[in-house]
């Protein structure tokens, strides 16, 4: 063996000691020399050391674009759960050392080994990142919006405001998306959407079938030539137009049933007296026909929401009196039962008008024994045919010109005249609020309105009741009797009581074009609203026994119409 065989074996055999030595010191459980995390250098350490020198490192925090609809944030990636995780940089650091070759591992043994780098992993709680997300754009989450019907006024039709579905930003997808991927620094969250319960896509077939049904509406009663119509928009007001379809509103259409067959009935009369000539003659009885109430109700109800009719037709049926002209009492063989009185000073010269045609209509009017009193019934119809005139009457809330004014008057006294009689009450209205003309009896008064408001009383009295008016109208004086068969009872009707007092409103004052500059005319006069109550007593063979009249006015306001400034 030559001298330079010898070195070569001598250095190969101390290059495979050094290799063997640096293999077993890299089963010692450190890092590869060389290896950075980040910007960290972390060859040579365990990887406990390289963990906690990780760990109390400054961290660049990325920026990250978070978009939702039109709106964009920019936020510290920290804020959405993103974070460092030492212990997955240091194990990928550690299958960084187990992956090298072993001529890499020779070169780190001898101190040549290169420069590695890896880069820090982050990981993002997916929990605090949907929890951010919610709070950052908790202002874009919108319930849906139901479709709203609503009666235009302006253009008298019912229409439609529109629906808007519900929109809520999905925090939750993007928290995943962002949770697999925490190196991402643009944030995108879909907007979830959901229809409203009621669209206006649903709702538009039942307003348009609404305003089909609004049209003109005519009546006739069944064998007659008796009728009486509907607008428009009397008919609109008898059905609501809803998210589930069109209902009737039934109050309203049977209170415009009420006036329709009030205006197409004729009640036969029953044979009484009237005023010819200063004197009292016989009236014979008359047949009448009046509305198949259930019949006709059915029917209307079916007509009025079925958009192709235009008129409807009531069932009637025929009406006969119950008192015949052989069965009219003698006048002069009846006493004096009852009496009411009331005066009406002031009162217009259309009103006095009203209240001499009222009177005289109902003087001589004869209530069989067991029958009822009806004051639209002795009344007639309340026409410029049967005498009537314009003036003022209570409607709509206001005091306004109306045909007829001064009959309350008129059905105040027969009211007094009749409830002193004992009669039992089966039919009374009140004014909305107090009349002068039927104070200082506050409270002791009975409105009628044809038609629809009548005044009904139920003779009790055993025989036939004559009702007899007399009308001064020099001392503005009106007295209603009640002649008949007096029964052995007494009668006491108490003052009224007052409950409850309401001050009335601040005056109004409103601008009618039609005044001159400046003028003012008072058109509602100031009333104080009341509660109270009337009681009235009755003694006769049966006991003693009491009954209430109660009426609530409303306080009213002073209402002046100016001209024009």
């Amino acid at each position: 063996m030559t001298r330079g065989y010898a070195i070569a074996v001598s250095a190969a055999a101390l290059l495979g000691g050094a290799l063997a030595m640096g293999l077993a010191a890299g089963d010692t459980g450190r890092l590869a020399p060389g290896l950075v995390v980040g910007t960290v250098p972390v060859g040579g350490l365990t990887p406990a050391e390289a963990r906690a020198r990780l760990t109390g490192q400054p961290v660049a925090v990325p920026q990250v674009t978070v978009q939702a609809g039109k709106k964009t944030w920019t936020v510290p990636a920290t804020r959405l759960g993103w974070s460092v995780d030492p212990a997955a940089s240091v194990a990928a650091a550690v299958r960084a050392s187990g992956d090298r070759d072993l001529w890499q591992k020779v070169r780190g043994m001898v101190g040549q080994a290169p420069t590695q780098t890896l880069p820090l992993v982050t990981r993002v709680d997916e929990a605090r990142a949907r929890a951010a997300l919610e709070a950052l754009t908790r202002d874009l989450a919108t319930n849906p919006k139901n479709a709203a019907i609503f009666f235009d006024k302006t253009a008298r039709r019912y229409a439609l405001k529109p629906d808007q579905p519900g929109r809520r930003p999905n925090a939750a997808a993007a928290a995943r998306t962002f949770a697999a991927d925490p190196g991402q620094t643009r944030l995108s969250l879909p907007i979830t959407e959901w229809p409203a319960q009621h669209t206006a896509a649903k709702l538009r077939p039942h307003v348009e079938r609404g305003n089909r049904l609004m049209r003109p509406l005519a009546v006739k009663l069944q064998g007659t030539d008796r009728g009486g119509a509907l607008t428009a928009l009397q008919v609109a007001d008898l059905y609501w137009v809803r998210e589930s379809g069109i209902e009737p509103d039934e109050k309203t259409l049977r209170a415009a049933f009420d006036r329709l067959t009030g205006a197409v009935d004729r009640p036969a009369q029953n044979a009484r007296f009237r005023l010819q000539g200063g004197k009292l003659v016989k009236v014979k009885e008359e047949a009448g026909r009046v509305t198949d109430r259930q019949a006709a109700l059915a029917a209307f109800r079916k007509a009025v929401l079925d958009p192709a009719a235009t008129s409807v037709v009531f069932a009637s049926k025929a009406s006969r009196p119950s008192l015949k002209l052989a069965g009219l009492p003698i006048p002069d063989q009846l006493e004096l039962v009852a009496s009411g009185t009331s005066t009406y000073h002031g009162s217009s010269a259309e009103r006095r008008t009203n209240v001499a045609v009222a009177a005289a209509n109902i003087h001589g009017y004869v209530v069989p024994e067991g029958g009822e009193f009806s004051f639209l019934s002795a009344l007639g119809s309340i026409t410029p045919e049967n005498g009537f005139v314009g003036g003022l009457i209570i409607s709509g809330g206001r005091t306004v010109e109306g045909l007829g004014g001064g009959v309350c008057q008129v059905s105040t006294t027969a009211f007094r005249a009749l409830y002193q009689a004992g009669l039992p009450v089966t039919e009374r209205h009140q004014h909305s609020y107090r009349v002068g003309y039927y104070e200082p009896e506050v409270g002791y008064e009975a409105a009628v309105y044809d038609p629809g408001l009548d005044l009904r009383l139920k003779n009790d009295t055993g025989g036939p009741l004559f009702i007899k008016a007399v009308n001064d109208n020099a001392r503005s004086r009106l007295e209603v009797q009640v002649w008949g068969i007096k029964p052995e009872r007494t009668v006491t009707v108490s003052p009224a009581v007052i409950h409850r007092y309401t001050p009335h409103p601040p005056a109004q004052y409103v601008v009618n074009r039609t005044l001159a500059p400046g003028a003012v005319r008072q058109v509602d006069w100031a009333k104080d609203g009341y509660d109270l109550s009337i009681t009235r007593t009755i003694k006769d063979g049966k006991g003693t026994r009491t009954d209430q009249t109660r009426t609530s006015y409303k306080p009213w306001r002073a209402v002046y119409e100016v001209g024009p400034q």
